[in-house]
């Protein structure tokens, strides 16, 4: 096994100049967005998902983002899940997006709040049938006897709704609206490109940092 110090890579792919960049983080983020999926990279809208629980303990995991607008980011979840009631009772959370192929990453940091019910639904009525069952048959984060159990509860509620399961009420979107960003572009000598955007009375800062 490679001894993990002796791991390096030296990124040589691109730069970030504050004077090339949008005016705001979101037109900036959909810019590297359709680069990445332009360069046909493996589920670009994978992201980290940072959350605060009401004791203070921190989790992240990965999910897929649906919807990027002015008004944030926005991805569906389980609002029972650990990440569910965590945002919930700590409505604040940090996404991350790293393609290391582009050599890039995206920090957003800001508030949380569950989207309509409205559009909920119309998400989820677009998603395929078995996910739809599958947001039915899974307590998502809870311990469970088996696999069987969730196989039997997907049986079960696919005879109970046939070919339109409901939204569940515990299931939906929650969006993140953005206070902070930082786009990261890797260049050589461990000098990175850092621009980051911090939000002042309704106007975007633009600063770079210090690699």
């Amino acid at each position: 096994m490679t001894k993990l110090a002796d791991l390096r890579k030296s990124y040589m792919k691109g730069s970030l100049s504050e004077e090339d960049v949008q005016a705001n983080p979101v037109d900036q983020f959909k810019i590297w967005f359709d680069q990445a999926q332009h360069a046909e990279l493996p589920e670009p809208n994978a992201m980290t998902v940072a959350s605060v629980d009401e004791n203070g303990k921190p989790s992240a995991r990965i999910v897929l983002i649906k919807e990027v607008t002015q008004e944030g980011f926005v991805f569906f979840t389980n609002y029972d899940s650990r990440k569910g009631q965590a945002l919930l009772a700590n409505p604040h959370a940090a996404l991350l997006f790293f393609w290391p192929e582009l050599e890039r990453q995206i920090r957003i940091e800001g508030s949380v709040e569950k989207i309509s019910e409205k559009e909920s639904d119309e998400y989820f009525d677009s998603r395929p049938l078995d996910s739809r069952i599958g947001a039915w048959a899974s307590p998502q984060s809870k311990v469970i006897s088996g696999r069987g159990e969730l196989v039997a509860k997907a049986a079960e509620y696919a005879l109970k709704f046939a070919l339109n399961p409901p939204r569940p009420p515990h299931w939906g979107g929650f969006r993140v609206r953005p206070e902070a960003a930082e786009f990261w572009q890797g260049r050589p000598s461990r000098l990175h490109d850092r621009i980051r955007y911090t939000l002042e009375q309704n106007t975007w800062k633009i600063d770079r940092l210090a690699p």
